[in-house]
C-alpha cells in the first residue's frame, strides 16, 4: 500500500520529538502557504483522550483546518493501514481545496509508512491465531512477546508485551512467510526525484527538550490528567488495550488501579518515559533519508524557526 506519488509530492511534513513545538510550528506554516493540518499522531486518533494526547487545542484546531484527528472511540484499535487509507483521504480532500496538505507529528512509523509505503502481509491465518491465542491463556506472562524475540526482535522491540493482537499479527507474519516481519515491512525510499521536497523533522536542544518534558507533564496534572483517565476507565467499553499503553495513560492507569503508590511517582515515571521515548522519535527520524533536520538553540521562536524552510 503506497501513497500516489502525484498526491505525496505535493504534500509538506513535519515531525520532531515530543514538546518540540510541532503544534504551533505548523499552524503558523499552514497559514503561511495555504495548508491544511493532517496529524502524524497514533494518539491524537482517539476520542475523549485529550490531555494526555497533547493534541491541538480548539482554539488552536480553530485557526487552520486539522484532519484525522477524534476518529475513533478510545476502546477501538487502529492499525497504520487504516491511517494510510484515512490521510490519503484527508489528502485528496485537501488537494479538492486548492490547499497544502502539512503532516505533523511525532509518529515515526506513521510517516515512514506514508513516504515509502506499507507491507500489507499474507491473508490471516485464523486457525494459528486460536491456537496461539489459547496458548498464551495458559502460559505465563509475556509469553507471545517472548515467542516473537526469538523470531523476530526487531518488531518485539517496537511492540508492547501486552500488545496481543500486534503480537499475534508479527507471530503470523513469520509463521506464514517464514521471514521476520521486520525484514518485510523493510521498504526503502524512494528515488531521490521522486521523494516529496519538503521533510522536516525539529531537532531541539536536548537539556531544553527535556525541561519542556518535564514541564508539560506537569501542566497534564495540573489540566486533570487524572480525572481523564478515571472518565476512560468508566466507559462503557472502557479505553482498550491500545490506548491504555499511551505515554501517561499506562502510568496514570497504573496509579489509579494501585499498582504504583503515589502521584508524585507517577508523574516520575511518565516524564522519565517520555524523555526516553523522544530519544527514540530522534533515532527513528534522523534514520529516515528523506528528512531534513532543523536544528535549533533553545531561544529560537516560532517565527525564526518558520523562516528556516519557508522562503
Amino acid at each position: 500500500m503506497k501513497f500516489p506519488l502525484e498526491i505525496l509530492q505535493q504534500c509538506w511534513f513535519l515531525a520532531g520529538p515530543t514538546a518540540s513545538g510541532k503544534t504551533a510550528l505548523g499552524i503558523e506554516l499552514a497559514k503561511r502557504i495555504g495548508g491544511e493540518i493532517i496529524s502524524l499522531d497514533s494518539m491524537a486518533i482517539y476520542q475523549q483522550m485529550d490531555i494526555g494526547t497533547a493534541k491541538p487545542t480548539p482554539a488552536e484546531q480553530s485557526q487552520i483546518p486539522h484532519h484525522l484527528i477524534d476518529v475513533i472511540a478510545a476502546h477501538e484499535d487502529f492499525s497504520t493501514a487504516d491511517y494510510m487509507e484515512q490521510s490519503r483521504a484527508a489528502c485528496e480532500e485537501v488537494l479538492s481545496r486548492k490547499k497544502i496538505p502539512i503532516f505533523v507529528g511525532g509518529t515515526g512509523l506513521y510517516l515512514r509508512a506514508v513516504l515509502r509505503g506499507v507491507f500489507e502481509g499474507p491473508e490471516a491465518d485464523w486457525d494459528y491465531r486460536r491456537q496461539l491465542e489459547e496458548r498464551a491463556q495458559h502460559e505465563e506472562a509475556n509469553w507471545l512477546y517472548s515467542q516473537l524475540q526469538s523470531v523476530d526482535s526487531a518488531t518485539a522491540e517496537r511492540l508492547h508485551p501486552n500488545d496481543a493482537r500486534r503480537l499475534i499479527r508479527a507471530l503470523e507474519i513469520h509463521h506464514v512467510t517464514g521471514s521476520p516481519a521486520s525484514e518485510l515491512q523493510d521498504e526503502g525510499p524512494l528515488p531521490k526525484e521522486e521523494q516529496p521536497k519538503h521533510v522536516y523533522w525539529l531537532h531541539p536542544d536536548r537539556d531544553w527538550l527535556y525541561e519542556r518534558i518535564n514541564r508539560r507533564v506537569e501542566l497534564m496534572i495540573e489540566q486533570g490528567l487524572e480525572e481523564e483517565v478515571r472518565s476512560l476507565l468508566a466507559l462503557d467499553p472502557p479505553i482498550g488495550r491500545t490506548a491504555r499503553q499511551g505515554l501517561g495513560y499506562r502510568e496514570m492507569i497504573d496509579f489509579v488501579e494501585g499498582r504504583i503508590a503515589t502521584i508524585e511517582e507517577a508523574i516520575e515515571l511518565i516524564q522519565t518515559r517520555t524523555r526516553q521515548f523522544a530519544k527514540r522519535q530522534h533515532t527513528w527520524f534522523r534514520n529516515l533519508e528523506e528528512c531534513r533536520a532543523i536544528e535549533f538553540p533553545r531561544e529560537a521562536t516560532t517565527a525564526s524557526l518558520l523562516e528556516r524552510f519557508v522562503d
